[in-house]
């Protein structure tokens, strides 16, 4: 079979359990993530275990689940035999993968947990496994085949668990209320980090923000901005904002006035409506807002608008760095 075959199993198995969420399953569907819900409002957590593969797809779906804000871990079943089931407290969920039902480990940690109390809950493909009967939530990830010639290896119903336990992290988050700010404070390092990162992180403030007066002689201006070394300069009165000036509008004005240009001030020559944000938006609205108006730098005010206090100045160079 082609390599373009076996991926359309996988996708098939994809619709499959798209249909049964549209339809029987999404009662069941509905019914965890409420109760996921209302264990992490009470503190509690949500545990994933599985063996193998299974145990992959749980490891990938905890951490799907923590970095969306809910409170997560993993647990492998044989250590759990041997200790490690401490790690669930009594309010906890425990979501169990395993396409069987039948895994040995998982069979044998299903006496403790109701002493534990701890809630059980599973992805199967058999309904009618051990596992699905001792489950108080059941989601099923059955697949019509899989991808493997021999039909051995799991591939299309890891691909269905994987997807399943995407549907119920981004569920569960917007249930909570997740909002990009909290992704933000829990992603902090690398390019996404970056993304995320606010505008009041990155601003120019203090003595780093260039900024003149009104009445500012062009001699006066273009020492400040030589002197911070933006590109620009604002043009401010009291802390409010009059407008902006940068090295393009210098030579503009010198190719347009000559000499002339020295008579002039930094209120008569500046761009009154310069472009302004507020300091909580995130470095790629920034980033959007600066290309689409093809400008290298934002004026930070209060509340976004022109009419409030300055805070900062933010350059492209602070986000591209």
């Amino acid at each position: 079979m082609s390599p373009a075959g076996l991926v359309r199993i996988e996708a098939a198995a994809l619709e499959q359990l798209a249909t049964r969420l549209e339809g029987a399953q999404r009662s069941h569907f509905d019914s965890l993530a409420a109760t996921m819900v209302t264990a992490v409002q009470a503190g509690h957590r949500i545990v994933l275990t599985g063996v193998g593969k299974s145990g992959l797809i749980a490891r990938k779906i905890a951490a799907t689940l923590l970095s969306t804000g809910t409170p997560a871990a993993f647990l492998h079943p044989t250590e759990a035999l041997h200790g490690d089931l401490g790690l669930c407290a009594a309010g906890d969920i425990l979501l169990a993968l395993s396409y069987s039902g039948a895994s040995e480990e998982l069979l044998r940690l299903l006496p403790v947990l109701p002493k534990l109390g701890v809630t059980l809950a599973c992805f199967t493909g058999c309904l009618t496994s051990q596992l699905a009967a001792a489950s108080q939530h059941v989601l099923d990830i059955s697949v019509e085949r899989e991808a493997c010639a021999h039909q051995l290896a799991p591939t299309a119903s890891t691909t269905a668990m994987l997807a399943l336990g995407d549907a119920l992290a981004i569920d569960v988050s917007l249930r909570l209320d997740f909002q990009p700010q909290h992704f933000a404070e829990l992603h902090p390092g690398g390019a996404l980090g970056r993304r995320l990162t606010p505008v009041r992180a990155l601003m120019h403030t203090g003595d780093a923000l260039p900024s003149v007066l009104p009445t500012a002689t062009l001699p006066e201006i273009i020492h400040e901005i030589s002197a911070r070394r933006l590109g620009v300069t604002t043009v401010q009165l009291k802390g409010k904002l009059v407008g902006l000036l940068s090295d393009g509008d210098l030579r503009r004005l010198f190719e347009r006035e000559g000499p002339e240009a020295f008579h002039r001030t930094a209120a008569e020559i500046c761009n009154p409506e310069p472009r302004t944000i507020a300091p909580e938006p995130f470095a790629s609205e920034a980033l959007d807002l600066m290309e689409q108006h093809k400008i290298t730098a934002l004026i930070v005010t209060a509340d976004g608008t022109r009419d409030t206090t300055v805070l900062g100045i933010l350059h492209l160079h602070d986000i591209l760095s």
